[in-house]
């Protein structure tokens, strides 16, 4: 695994700051506590998703719709598994 900089953490931070404060409490979180972790196809598909609209990501997150892409359809699972498990077994 290659080490992520500080930059590129941040970077995902900031674009994980949303227009709607729903977004932000999934997204956020997952970034500080993951994102380091993530091979490079799933980094590559976080920073797919954060140029999705927010509308998109509201519904995806919420279990309304799924992503047509497969791509987005596995990172969504991921961070929605990690939002789903309580703080202390993360």
């Amino acid at each position: 695994m290659s080490m992520i900089s500080n930059e590129e953490i941040n970077r995902m931070r900031w674009a994980s700051r949303r227009g709607m404060l729903e977004l932000d409490l999934v997204l956020e979180p997952f970034v500080v506590a993951r994102y380091a972790a993530l091979d490079e196809r799933d980094r590559q598909r976080f920073q797919q998703l954060m140029v999705c609209e927010d509308q998109d990501l509201f519904a995806w997150f919420l279990g309304r719709q799924q992503p047509e892409d497969e791509e987005l359809r596995a990172i969504v699972g991921k961070v929605l598994e990690f939002t789903l498990t309580a703080p202390g077994d993360r």
